[in-house]
């Protein structure tokens, strides 16, 4: 099928590479259908692009690369839901926000992962609990550099 998106253009996405979000993202439910497409070879971030909103795509990272200490515990219910045996088949990603004046301030959201099977292509967005930040910084702010404010923007409008 033809995707389009305002980011990449139009370009072919295979039936057997759609991944389903039943009942969409937080705040885009929507949006059911995404492609996951490489940010560039050489590094570990992907876009989580839509295939029903042209212009609504997402920067994805895997948080092991960032924070060892992080596990989801995925709920038996969601397992099932998934058409899962186990949870081994699952992947669990987590959305970035990226700010245009300041990328070294990106921040990922912890509490709401992204969950993905690997066998069914099927997707949900976990909630978890208030311990875990909507913005924990990948690259924390040292004590020589000053703090400033900055608004962060989603990661579905941050510059290519």
């Amino acid at each position: 099928m033809k995707c389009t998106s305002l980011r990449f253009g139009v370009f072919d996405v295979s039936d057997d590479s759609i991944v389903r979000f039943p009942v969409g993202l937080l705040g885009f439910p929507e949006s059911q259908r995404y492609v996951i497409l490489d940010h560039d070879t050489e590094a570990p971030f992907k876009w989580l692009q839509s295939l029903d909103e042209p212009g609504l795509a997402f920067v994805i990272l895997d948080p092991a690369l960032f924070h060892a200490d992080y596990h989801v515990n995925v709920p038996a219910d969601i397992v099932a839901e998934m058409n899962n045996e186990k949870e081994d088949d699952l992947a669990v990603v987590v959305i970035l926000t990226i700010p245009s004046d300041d990328p070294a301030r990106m921040t990922a959201n912890l509490r709401g992962p992204l969950v993905i099977s690997h066998k069914t292509r099927l997707g949900t967005q976990l909630v978890l609990s208030e311990e875990y930040p909507t913005r924990y910084p990948l690259f924390p702010v040292s004590s020589s550099q000053p703090s400033t404010s900055v608004e962060a923007r989603p990661a579905a409008k941050c510059p290519a």
